[in-house]
């Protein structure tokens, strides 16, 4: 079994947010899953450690967050977020929803972009 570094709380919430995904999720989601870009393997709302990020690639450490209204009162939660992912070793990308739903060729792009750097 693998070492995993979150709580069974934090594994049955991930598994709840994949029920009630945004639009913009949605519509990423649906980009990303079944290896569609590249033939990458992308992961929705996965635990790590005590956060649960919005799309992950774990073979690179990829991270990818979507950051609606809701994310300018809680900028603090993501900015520990993202220290703490960086800290074990994922790099994380994040885009505004409005991105994602009015130029969603461009963020996948950008998504692209990085994987190929890591």
């Amino acid at each position: 079994m693998k070492n995993r570094h979150y709580t069974k709380k934090t594994l049955n919430f991930a598994i709840d947010l994949r029920k009630t995904q945004t639009d913009a999720e949605n519509i990423l989601w649906f980009n990303l899953r079944n290896r569609k870009i590249n033939n990458i393997k992308f992961k929705r709302q996965v635990p790590i450690g005590k956060y649960i990020v919005d799309f992950a690639n774990m073979q690179k450490k990829l991270v990818i967050e979507l950051d609606g209204s809701q994310h300018i009162d809680n900028y603090k939660y993501d900015e520990e977020c993202t220290v703490y992912l960086n800290s074990i070793g994922y790099t994380v990308i994040r885009f505004y929803d409005n991105d994602v739903l009015r130029n969603t060729n461009n963020v996948l792009e950008a998504i692209l972009q990085k994987y190929n750097e890591l």
